[in-house]
């Protein structure tokens, strides 16, 4: 009777440990689907989305009282930045000016992006995000799981 309690126990522990080694494979498997799933749906959407921008067509980036500061003139503190880099000796004002400038240019350019969806039928839709969610899914599933 002892032979055979051993016996079986040896037999439930190679059971255990072939388990374990093929669960190591199907659950990376399943991650490496789930970030394929996630990368192709928001691949989708991303293709769906139409990005156009207003900056530089007569508009003002920003209004003081009366006074509008146009876009042309944002340019100014780059210009001026890179004259500083090349007169001054000490050459942080320089970057200083020329930091400020781009940054300036830069949200001057996201204040005036419009972001459109385009027209699509439901069917994508729904395979865009669902695809999107299932991925996600599978991926912080596998990241968080607790064995």
């Amino acid at each position: 009777m002892g032979k055979k309690k051993d016996l079986d126990s040896m037999y439930q522990e190679l059971m255990n440990n072939r388990d374990t080694k093929e669960d190591a494979g199907a659950r990376l498997f399943k991650f490496f689907l789930g970030l394929i799933m996630l990368a192709v749906g928001l691949f989708m959407i991303f293709q769906n989305i139409n990005v156009s921008s207003t900056w530089g067509m007569g508009g003002y980036f920003y209004h003081i009282g009366n006074f509008g500061i146009s876009n042309g003139m944002i340019m100014l503190p780059i210009i001026i930045g890179i004259g500083m880099l090349f007169f001054m000796r000490k050459r942080i004002y320089g970057w200083i000016v020329l930091a400020i400038g781009i940054i300036f240019v830069l949200l001057s350019v996201l204040m005036t992006t419009n972001i459109h969806w385009r027209t699509t039928n439901g069917y994508v839709f729904i395979i865009m995000f669902g695809l999107t969610a299932a991925g996600a899914g599978l991926v912080l599933r596998e990241l968080f799981r607790k064995d």
